[in-house]
């Protein structure tokens, strides 16, 4: 799909959101350390896309993200992921792992600790992949 049929829906220093016409979101992080306020928006606002839309897949790139900070972890895992499931019919993630080991590391812990929630994340490597598995589900 070319970047020119998708949509920004939000921008900030910590990523960005796309709203693809295959009816996902598109989530890119940025490279770098992130601004725990930003980090928040960024991540809140994919919530609100989720709902706005009736959506429950979201593409995650987190191909150049640095690892996240303890209060990123633990606010996603605490408040994020449960309203995002419960509030944002959140079901599908599909995440382009980052080239950093400790991005990766943080990520596979946020996968295992959120389990429970009811929701189905799944790694790749490149992003092609992670959209066909994306578009195969629900």
């Amino acid at each position: 799909m070319s970047a020119a049929s998708r949509t920004i829906y939000f921008k900030n220093n910590a990523g960005c959101l796309w709203e693809e016409p295959q009816a996902y979101l598109h989530l890119e992080y940025y490279p770098g350390a992130r601004n725990e306020a930003q980090f928040q928006a960024l991540l809140n606002h994919a919530r609100q896309a989720l709902v706005r839309h009736g959506w429950s897949k979201m593409l995650i790139n987190q191909q150049q993200m640095s690892g996240f900070t303890n209060a990123e972890e633990t606010w996603m895992i605490n408040e994020w992921l449960p309203r995002a499931v419960q509030e944002g019919g959140y079901r599908y993630g599909a995440v382009v792992v980052a080239h950093d080991v400790f991005a990766r590391l943080a990520m596979t812990s946020v996968v295992m600790t959120s389990r429970k929630l009811g929701h189905q994340y799944r790694s790749f490597e490149h992003e092609p992949e992670a959209i066909a598995w994306l578009l195969k589900q629900g």
